[in-house]
């Protein structure tokens, strides 16, 4: 069992690396050489529908409001996203992406459309319910991983 655990932690810990530091290389090409990792999943998180307030973002990444803040400065000053206040509640701040926004918001889709389409054509039909199964603990560890007491 102990070797399952080892290469169980291998697998997971190289997955995780691995996905940063591509996702990085496929989101840094010259047109949007000026985003990070942060700033494309801010873009994400905006989306391309309707104008999303701050905290709804905010919430969606799982990040602070002053965190949140902090990046959509340098996004709004790259020309990436724009703010606009709500004229009911003055308070209320929305966020939109410009066609530079949405330009890098389809550039990172596209990658990820890649990268869902590679795993699934190794896959078969029958492979799927394991495959769900194993990424569904994944994302719970993840998403439930800030909400525990974990140390390091």
């Amino acid at each position: 069992m102990e070797d399952i655990y080892r290469k169980v932690n291998n697998l997971l810990v190289r997955l995780v690396n691995e996905i940063w530091e591509l996702e990085a290389k496929a989101i840094i090409t010259d047109e949007f050489k000026d985003l990070t990792n942060n700033d494309m999943h801010v873009i994400e998180a905006i989306g391309l529908n309707e104008d999303k307030n701050m905290s709804a973002v905010a919430k969606k990444l799982s990040i602070t409001m002053g965190s949140l803040t902090t990046a959509v400065n340098h996004l709004v000053k790259k020309q990436y996203v724009e703010r606009s206040r709500s004229e009911e509640d003055r308070r209320v701040v929305f966020l939109k992406l410009t066609e530079k926004g949405v330009a890098a918001y389809r550039h990172h889709e596209e990658y990820h459309r890649q990268m869902t389409e590679a795993v699934l054509a190794r896959l078969d039909e029958s492979d799927m319910p394991i495959v769900m199964k194993v990424l569904d603990a994944v994302n719970d560890f993840f998403k439930g991983y800030g909400k525990q007491n974990i140390v390091c």
